[in-house]
């Protein structure tokens, strides 16, 4: 089982003037402690369940590019973009800026967007779950257009473009991973596009999600075995390696191979990376 760290809490000891030299700090001492994914929410304010909404939340792209800048190995994306904060022309040529700025290390974690109190907070459109459906298709299309050799117009029902022109080009192709387990949609465009799928491990361990994932992949003739599987899951302050290591077990017997770890209520950034090193030498 690989480990990935997944930061989605910055309200730390060090407080937020600081946040800078902590974070650099983390994801150094993340990759130093064998951690080979690091990634970020893309909200702009916390999450219930892990804290207020005024707690601290910093912008999903331009934190992946801090931490490109204090990493040299990580695979480094979001966990995952909401469809709708982004043109999609606009996230293609950010996520292939990253890329080449970090030598071909950063990646596209999208899904369909759901915080619609956080959209009302801030202006952004929050259109009903049908549409939010057709953009998140609509832009995994452009984005996988932006990023080959093709300058050919779009036309599409939500976007149009003349011109997807796209330079330079990605160092490496992006790992695409779509998140939610969402059975009729979500899982049936992880078949027909991503690299990866995501999904919640924090209740029941979702074995059905995977079984409904194979049967899409057999409907639009993908190799089901193509896919990466990835889950998410939450510690806190009471987490030990020994029951994170049990939790990590199970979903590796069902066929998971990446666990995205995140904090609710852990004020000590060392605390997080020691908690994942000492899982994954358990589990060796």
């Amino acid at each position: 089982m690989e480990f990935g760290l997944h930061i989605a809490d910055f309200t730390w000891k060090s407080g937020s003037s600081q946040l800078g030299p902590a974070l650099a700090a983390h994801v150094r001492n993340a990759e130093s402690a064998g951690i080979e994914r690091i990634t970020v929410m893309d909200h702009f304010w916390q999450l219930p369940g892990i804290g207020p909404a005024n707690h601290d939340m910093l912008e999903a792209y331009a934190t992946l590019g801090f931490i490109a800048a204090h990493t040299e190995k990580a695979l480094l994306h979001t966990l995952v973009t909401g469809v709708i904060y982004r043109h999609p022309s606009l996230l293609a040529k950010q996520i292939s800026t990253l890329n080449v700025l970090s030598g071909g290390r950063v990646g596209l974690g999208l899904g369909a967007a759901w915080n619609e109190e956080e959209c009302r907070g801030l202006g952004f459109a929050f259109p009903p779950v049908a549409q939010r459906f057709r953009e998140l298709e609509e832009t995994i299309e452009i984005c996988l257009q932006m990023w080959s050799d093709s300058e050919e117009p779009y036309d599409g029902a939500i976007w149009q473009l003349e011109r997807t022109l796209n330079a330079p080009q990605n160092v490496s192709k992006p790992y695409l991973l779509i998140g939610g387990g969402g059975e009729r949609r979500t899982l049936r465009l992880v078949a027909q596009y991503a690299d990866a799928c995501n999904l919640s491990a924090m209740g029941d361990l979702p074995a059905h999600k995977l079984d409904v994932l194979r049967e899409h992949c057999d409907v639009v003739g993908r190799d089901y075995d193509e896919i990466e599987k990835t889950a998410m899951i939450a510690v806190n302050a009471d987490s030990t390696r020994e029951t994170l290591a049990a939790r990590v077990a199970e979903l590796a017997e069902l066929g998971f191979t990446v666990t995205y770890v995140f904090s609710s209520g852990i004020d000590e950034p060392s605390r997080m990376v020691d908690l994942i090193a000492g899982a994954a030498a358990l589990g060796r």
